[in-house]
């Protein structure tokens, strides 16, 4: 279950899972906003680099990773490029400042060099934005993501609820798969090819009522044993996956601010103070930012 769901529930033993939880979370910060700033593919390539190397670096199981990219590059590259050039082709000169027609059936539905240029470089956006989210992912337990988020000022109360909120997912999905298997012995036709989609979709329904009322006593017994053991009684806690940092982790936040006085850098002075008149760059240069 580990391996399918991408979350390590244990450390794992790279030089980027052996940082404490306040370092991993701080750079998981740092670079979402380096990502969110721009639109320029020449400042997101680097970090899409980088992730990508620490992402190998860590060794993961590929077949989720390789099954989520799939689906993103259906989804927002094929089905999500098709809906911006049938609904609005112009957003190519919106973005760009140009328009060199490629393809054109009628005055509506045309494609152009900028247009292609401008849904790639809104793909690129989100192949570095799931990269980062993988990345972190990988990196971070549910407890080293808790005990990050309190150091960095969160109530310790939120950071307890983000953390057991990791670790039920396993346990629902074994429940999922209980109950799932629990109804196709009492004849319930659910993977079966012989049932259409409509009617297997309508039967997994059956699923959902117990699998809450599952859930909601776990809750219960959760909340219970944390009102035992006194929780919220004191304004801090300790955290058993806490460690103090290292000489990686002072060399992993020095390089976190130097991004992060990029990242002031370029919202202050190119997106504020010297905006360009285009938001996307394009390498036959429109975008004199």
């Amino acid at each position: 279950m580990n391996n399918r769901l991408l979350i390590n529930y244990s450390p794992g033993s790279t030089p980027i899972h052996k940082l404490n939880g306040a370092t991993k979370v701080f750079g998981f910060l740092i670079i979402t906003v380096y990502i969110i700033m721009t639109f320029d593919v020449r400042v997101m390539l680097p970090m899409l680099i980088l992730c990508s190397i620490g992402i190998v670096s860590m060794k993961p199981n590929w077949k989720p990773i390789l099954l989520i990219l799939s689906f993103l590059f259906v989804m927002a590259g094929v089905v999500g490029s098709l809906m911006i050039i049938l609904i609005r082709p112009t957003s190519g000169y919106t973005h760009t400042g140009g328009e060199t027609i490629l393809i054109q059936w009628t005055n509506h539905f045309f494609i152009s060099k900028e247009l292609i240029w401008y849904v790639s470089a809104m793909f690129f956006k989100r192949i570095c934005s799931l990269s980062t989210a993988i990345l972190f992912i990988l990196a971070i337990t549910p407890s080293e993501l808790a005990a990050g988020f309190n150091k960095l000022g969160m109530p310790y109360k939120i950071c307890t609820v983000i953390s057991l909120a990791f670790r039920t997912i396993p346990d629902i999905a074994r429940d999922y798969i209980d109950i799932k298997n629990s109804l196709m012995m009492r004849g319930v036709e659910l993977d079966s090819r012989k049932a259409s989609l409509g009617k297997r979709l309508k039967q997994t329904v059956f699923i959902l009522s117990p699998l809450i009322m599952t859930s909601f006593g776990r809750i219960g017994t959760i909340a219970n044993a944390m009102d035992l053991r006194g929780f919220s009684k004191h304004k801090q806690r300790t955290w058993y996956s806490e460690r103090d940092p290292t000489a990686a982790d002072w060399v992993a936040r020095a390089i976190i601010l130097l991004v992060a006085a990029f990242c002031v850098y370029y919202i202050v002075y190119i997106r504020i103070m010297n905006p360009p008149p285009f938001s996307y760059w394009t390498p036959w240069g429109y975008w004199n930012g």
